[in-house]
């Protein structure tokens, strides 16, 4: 093989690598849209985990969930809720309610709640379920 088929068998090489790079970026953006748009009837079956210690309509263990999202933390008058989530500041959106299901006691010190979901989807699907139904 001459110098010149060398040098443009690596160029191809070079390029099927950018171009796999570039699929395996797509197919891992594309895998965190469908995480990020949640599928709220998925959600409302992980809910049911929830319920242990929330309800929609009434507080619990865990305040009552209805009106969560966009409503700001701690906010309930008829729960006692942590010091660091009642002077958290937030208010509940996908963002917030993601990093708090993901890790409560991290993203909040001192919160109550232990509970977690590790998945990413779950998680998603959980507060599309928040977000459509539970309003």
């Amino acid at each position: 093989m001459n110098s010149h088929n060398n040098a443009a068998a690596h160029a191809r090489l070079r390029l099927f690598g950018v171009a796999s790079a570039a699929a395996l970026l797509l197919t891992a953006a594309s895998s965190r849209a469908a995480a990020a748009a949640g599928d709220a009837d998925r959600g409302e079956t992980l809910y049911q985990g929830c319920q242990d210690c929330h309800s929609l309509d009434k507080n619990d263990v865990g305040p009552k969930h209805r009106g969560v999202f966009g409503r700001k933390a701690g906010s309930i008058a008829d729960y006692s809720y942590s010091d660091g989530l009642k002077q958290s500041g937030l208010t509940w959106d996908e963002a917030s309610l993601d990093k708090w299901l993901t890790d409560p006691q991290a993203f909040i010190p001192g919160a109550k709640m232990f509970y977690h979901l590790s998945e990413a989807q779950d998680r998603a699907d959980v507060i599309a379920f928040l977000k459509e139904r539970a309003r």
